[in-house]
């Protein structure tokens, strides 16, 4: 999920592409067109790009809600709840083989869950935030964002914190482990 173009990198965009590209790759999975191997691998490279995903979002977006909207505290709770809640049906996800019966039925609950979420930032968190937001510290966030969706974890970790400070200390290293781990099993290729 790469907006990188200088004019692309205000937040709200940032986010909305990401969150196009995962429905891309929903709408694939739901065809149920392929191998399973082509789905197992379509089900890890949407997992890869909803934690760096969420990564990046605890790290930058939620603290500049709860920094300037009113209601900031309950909006970036809200959206952490459905973070783990996502991360846990990543995790169990993560496990299964595609021919599973599982498989399917967490994937269905999975896109229910981040098309929620989804909707949830679009119609409520991202426009205020629009409104209250300077445009430079719009370009300013999501150049941010951007960058820690690079060195983020790749695999769901139910148990890492979900705040900063810690979770701006401890993502990176996680995410160089998931990468060599990545790397080695040769997952996301």
């Amino acid at each position: 999920m790469a907006v990188e173009r200088e004019h692309d990198t205000d937040l709200i965009r940032v986010i909305t592409a990401d969150h196009r590209e995962v429905e891309q790759v929903f709408r694939e999975l739901e065809s149920g067109q392929g191998t399973p191997e082509h789905r197992r691998a379509l089900a890890d490279h949407v997992i890869t790009q909803l934690v760096r995903h969420s990564v990046a979002e605890e790290q930058f977006l939620y603290p500049a809600a709860r920094k300037v909207l009113p209601n900031g505290d309950e909006l970036a709770d809200h959206e952490i709840e459905e973070h783990a809640e996502a991360e846990r049906v990543m995790k169990e996800l993560e496990g299964l083989e595609p021919t599973d019966p599982r498989f399917d039925e967490l994937l269905g609950e999975l896109m229910r869950d981040i098309r929620h979420h989804i909707a949830d930032e679009e119609e409520d968190l991202l426009p205020e935030l629009a409104t209250r937001c300077s445009a430079e510290d719009l370009q300013e966030l999501g150049r941010k964002v951007i960058a820690a969706k690079k060195v983020a974890p790749t695999r769901p970790h139910p148990a890492a914190p979900d705040r900063p400070p810690a979770n701006l200390l401890l993502n990176p290293g996680t995410g160089l482990i998931d990468r060599l781990r990545d790397a080695l099993s040769g997952r996301n290729r």
